[in-house]
């Protein structure tokens, strides 16, 4: 067990350990690194832990253009990690207009990660949640009604098809910590305007929801809802292995789309039914289903009454025989 060396800061050895625990083992990786307390502290970390574990480490500031000055904001963060010690670079994105602007931003980003990921052979960006923003995540997940998938909120690791490992080592760090990790070292944040504009969700919920849950409920709201979270990624991890046993042997592929088996499909008690239906037209449609959308679906399993096909985004569902097709909606 490491031990903290005497007149350490606290905080800087919190977000410390917490680095040292997520780079173990890896070879390549870039910190995002916006400015902010959070990721600021976690660059610092990273500077500090990376070269005592032989890994080259650098850092990428994603300017989005948004707002008036963030070319100088974004240059201001890359020499502050330099004067860590990390190499740093600027990438100017092109933010879309689709999906409101924090999804729009958020897809640029990721996107620009993960072709400097590519270019610079990292295998895993460190990207600075911590388990407030876990909590906020949960919370307006809840508000959405989104089911377990949502309430799960972000895994500390997570690996897509293709690309770099994203990894998130400060999801157990109070944000209050990072700011107290930035203020020992003698950092100084750069605070983002938006992170205090109400017209955004997250902020509400960060400004207004949070404190009065925890006024009105005692503290350890954000802990107990991180604590949830992890939960149900365990139990989320525990039914896609199901699913992944299932659904070889019940689901085929089908004409401009694919089909599922009526009675295996029933004889599944409905929480890992309704994941099946809603697996499975992600997989083929890249549609996510609402609950309402997915029940329809599974009735023509449960409750077979002579209904016709069910429109759904991009594709429909209907029974043939002892099969659900989920088609393609130009091949009906």
């Amino acid at each position: 067990m490491h031990e903290r060396r005497p007149g350490l800061d606290p905080a800087v050895a919190e977000v410390r350990r917490a680095v040292r625990a997520a780079l173990d083992g890896r070879g390549v990786v870039i910190v995002a690194l916006s400015g902010g307390a959070d990721s600021l502290a976690l660059a610092a970390a990273t500077a500090f832990e990376a070269p005592r574990l032989g890994i080259r480490a650098e850092a990428v500031v994603i300017d989005h253009g948004l707002q008036g000055g963030s070319d100088a904001v974004a240059a201001a963060a890359a020499e502050k990690a330099r004067a860590l010690g990390l190499d740093a670079r600027v990438v100017t994105v092109r933010v879309g207009s689709t999906n409101g602007p924090e999804a729009a931003a958020r897809e640029a980003r990721y996107a620009a990660l993960t072709r400097v990921a590519a270019e610079t052979g990292a295998d895993a960006v460190l990207l600075g949640h911590t388990l407030d923003d876990q909590a906020e995540t949960v919370l307006l997940g809840l508000a959405r009604g989104s089911g377990a998938t949502s309430l799960s909120g972000m895994a500390p690791e997570r690996r897509d098809a293709t690309g770099p490992v994203w990894l998130r080592p400060m999801l157990g760090v109070r944000r209050e910590t990072t700011v107290a990790a930035c203020a020992a070292e003698g950092l100084e944040p750069w605070t983002d305007p938006h992170n205090a504009d109400p017209v955004f969700a997250r902020v509400r919920v960060r400004e207004t929801v949070l404190p009065v849950l925890e006024r009105e409920l005692g503290p350890g709201v954000a802990e107990a809802l991180a604590r949830t979270a992890e939960q149900l990624r365990e139990d989320a991890a525990a039914f896609q292995d199901m699913i992944d046993e299932t659904i070889e042997d019940i689901v085929e592929h089908a004409e401009a789309g694919i089909s599922v088996s009526v009675a295996a499909l029933a004889a599944n008690p409905a929480a890992l039914r309704n994941r099946i239906v809603r697996y499975v037209v992600d997989s083929e449609f890249g549609v996510a289903l609402t609950r309402a959308q997915t029940l329809e679906v599974a009735r023509l399993a449960t409750d077979w009454r002579g209904q016709g096909p069910i429109d759904l985004p991009g594709c429909l569902a209907r029974r043939v025989g002892g099969r659900i097709e989920i088609v393609a909606r130009a091949a009906s």
